[in-house]
């Protein structure tokens, strides 16, 4: 990158599967404070740009972002919106500082997916309107068969699978955001009733409200800011079709996931990610996922991701520990939030502010997020402590 780009504020809130008490205005006005303390106490009015991530679907009126620039400080300043998952906003957040004319961006997204009824047939709405829509099915299918395809292509088992839920939910117990946290074997999870076969039910991730707010700024700026910059090395994403039926190289495989980390590593001179990262946080929306997105991250081999989960190579004394946190597994699912999530909590790893599940020697960390049914849209970014 030409222009250093530092992660100088993070402020969250929420992280509850109900939130009846407070409103998603509100809930970002509590993160966007606590962000703007985190950065020394900066003045809304200082900060020349600001990047929401929301999609009109889940709040159920047009334009939902118009409505986000009071909670966020934001009135009479540019903003701009991302109908996207939050890693893709962080992205243009980035390239705006990049642009050499603005220092300091702050960029936000939430979920209160708790007010709907139905989400599924939110999901639903978005899947192709010709094809795919009339069926009328549960959109959990189009996961199910993918998954079918992934164990076929790769190998992997369905054991394989269900220890990665194993593994998150643990990681989660120690996480005070994390709302799914559970000790559960393999056992319990292949014999909980199907979701969409093979998926069952506890390889799928459970809803979250909550929002996030980052702070970035020039490698000037940061430097005033704050004695703990984070800093973004690389970011990349990629995108296929949507549909199943004509993605590039069929629906086992996400090459959404393998150009965007490509795009990221190059930016951030990594080309043996597996030794280079100290820890990872990876979309895990179903457990099949976490293993599909690690292979296409050139973390391993094509149908390498369960073994070394088995062996114990992602666990937090391992190798590479991967989600930590807990993951959408265990913390939640946090819909366009998603993304801004994995970059929080690798953020508290590289700042040593991560509690018990804090890591020694956190140096590099990677964040990467999938948006979800029934898209191939990924974005991977590297963050690190230094420059």
């Amino acid at each position: 990158m030409s222009k250093r780009v530092a992660i100088v504020g993070i402020g969250y809130a929420g992280f509850r599967t109900t939130s009846s008490d407070i409103s998603y205005r509100e809930m970002i006005f509590e993160a966007a404070t606590k962000c703007y303390e985190d950065a020394g106490g900066i003045h809304p009015h200082d900060i020349d740009s600001f990047v929401a991530s929301s999609e009109d679907f889940m709040e159920g009126i047009s334009i939902a972002d118009e409505y986000v620039p009071d909670q966020l400080g934001a009135v009479l300043k540019p903003v701009q919106s991302i109908a996207g998952d939050s890693l893709q906003g962080l992205a243009s957040a980035v390239m705006q500082i990049k642009t050499g004319k603005l220092n300091v961006v702050a960029t936000s997204a939430f979920s209160k997916v708790s007010n709907l009824s139905h989400y599924e047939n939110v999901e639903a709405y978005a899947t192709d309107p010709v094809y795919v829509r009339p069926f009328q099915e549960h959109p959990a299918y189009l996961a199910g068969l993918e998954m079918n395809r992934y164990l076929y292509e790769s190998g992997t088992t369905r054991e394989q699978c269900a220890a990665v839920v194993v593994k998150n939910k643990y990681n989660a117990l120690d996480n005070p955001r994390a709302a799914y946290g559970a000790k559960i074997s393999i056992d319990d999870i292949l014999g909980a009733p199907d979701l969409s076969s093979p998926l069952g039910i506890h390889d799928a991730s459970g809803h979250l409200d909550g929002a996030v707010v980052l702070l970035l700024a020039t490698e000037e700026k940061a430097l005033r800011m704050t004695d703990k910059p984070i800093w973004i090395k690389g970011i990349g994403w990629g995108t296929d079709t949507p549909n199943l039926d004509s993605r590039l190289e069929g629906f086992g495989a996400a090459i959404y996931a393998r150009l965007a980390a490509k795009q990221a590593y190059a930016m951030a001179g990594i080309t043996a990610p597996y030794s280079e990262l100290d820890i990872a946080e990876v979309d895990d929306t179903f457990s099949y996922k976490q293993l599909q997105h690690l292979e296409a991250l050139n973390i391993c081999g094509p149908g390498e991701a369960g073994k070394l989960l088995e062996l114990g190579c992602f666990d937090a004394a391992g190798d590479l520990p991967v989600n930590i946190s807990g993951g959408s597994l265990g913390v939640g699912y946090l819909h366009e939030a998603n993304g801004l999530h994995r970059v929080l909590e690798t953020a508290l790893q590289l700042r040593g502010e991560a509690g018990k599940k804090q890591l020694p020697d956190v140096e590099t960390g990677l964040a990467f997020a999938w948006r979800g049914i029934p898209t191939a849209t990924g974005t991977a970014v590297i963050l690190g402590r230094r420059p």
